[in-house]
């Protein structure tokens, strides 16, 4: 993270968190708590809390997705954060995706635009950006150019961010962007992008994929990321909050040498990859089960290019870390956990 907190102090903020149980926000949640803001989090009764127990904040229960539950909520605050987001892009039927990513969101953008809001900070994806051809990288402005490819769990995301800057034409609502990448590091209770660390730390991970990578960043990061855009994100923009490609075999390589444990030496084409995922595809719907992966999540970590955050640093102020210490200290957390039962 960078130096100059002062430019972006939240202390005395008002803040609503939505999504405090998901890894980004119980970060974002950690990181307002810790630098003096006023932080209310909203919460169903069986969200898992591991992320923000022990945070003096204010927890309010019930459904997130109920307006009069929400209005409530955002009663008397300056700025929500909104890290709500079902990232299942393995599941069969997509339903769910357009439920919470899209319909759920609508309800509550609904009474967000109604209430005298500093800031709305939304939650997005590094995969609603296009992806450059042969390593070109790319930016907010890019053209998005693999609707075709992109699959339900991405189209549910683009829909997401369309509805918030329809409102910010059409209602008024200050409302910021933010794309955020894989994000690493501790604690990490639910790992999904840090599954393939977890692995490698774990010694479960004999093989790497070939030729393939992804944008990355640290959780904390992240997280500063969101802070910032409430203070300096430009209503209606989108800001990219990934600090650098990284492949597949550095990624792995990189946690597996954190703990000493031994790093994949096979690597794998993508072709392999598509196979086990249709294979499993069709086990899973035969017993109507969902699969870790699908040919669509196998998609996601194929079709990814390198993207530019020189926009989140020149008008956030945002310098990210390198992200291979956060995977390094990601590692050793898993370990550590493993080690503890």
């Amino acid at each position: 993270m960078t130096d100059d907190a002062d430019d972006v102090t939240v202390a005395g903020q008002r803040a609503l968190v939505l999504g405090a149980s998901g890894n980004v926000g119980a970060c974002v949640t950690r990181h307002l708590a810790a630098d003096g803001a006023d932080v209310r989090v909203l919460l169903r009764k069986t969200s898992a809390t591991k992320g923000i127990d022990g945070l003096d904040v204010d927890r309010r229960y019930g459904d997130p997705f109920d307006p009069a539950t929400v209005a409530t909520a955002m009663a008397d605050r300056d700025v929500v954060y909104y890290c709500i987001v079902d990232t299942r892009a393995e599941l069969w039927n997509p339903a769910p995706l357009f439920a919470t990513n899209v319909d759920g969101l609508r309800t509550v953008l609904g009474v967000a635009a109604g209430m005298p809001l500093q800031r709305f900070v939304f939650l997005s994806t590094i995969g609603t950006i296009a992806v450059g051809a042969d390593g070109e990288t790319v930016d907010e402005d890019t053209p998005f150019n693999w609707a075709d490819k992109a699959g339900s769990y991405i189209e549910s995301r683009r829909r997401a961010e369309d509805l918030v800057m329809s409102f910010v034409r059409e209602r008024r609502l200050p409302a910021v962007v933010v794309n955020v990448s894989n994000p690493y590091g501790p604690p990490d209770w639910q790992p999904r992008q840090g599954m393939f660390v977890q692995m490698a730390a774990l010694g479960k991970m004999p093989f790497y994929v070939r030729g393939v990578g992804s944008e990355v960043v640290g959780i904390d990061d992240a997280a500063d990321a969101m802070v910032r855009a409430s203070r300096r994100g430009r209503v209606g923009e989108r800001y990219i909050a990934s600090e650098r490609f990284m492949s597949h075999r550095e990624l792995v390589t990189t946690a597996a040498d954190a703990v000493g444990a031994r790093p994949p030496r096979i690597g794998v084409p993508m072709a392999v990859v598509y196979v086990v995922a249709w294979v499993g595809e069709i086990v899973g719907r035969l017993f109507g089960v969902d699969v870790p992966i699908s040919r669509q999540s196998a998609r996601l970590l194929a079709l990814t290019s390198p993207a530019s955050h020189a926009k989140a640093t020149r008008e956030l102020g945002w310098r990210p870390a390198p992200t291979e210490d956060a995977i390094r200290r990601a590692a050793e957390n898993y370990v550590s956990r493993a080690a503890q039962g």
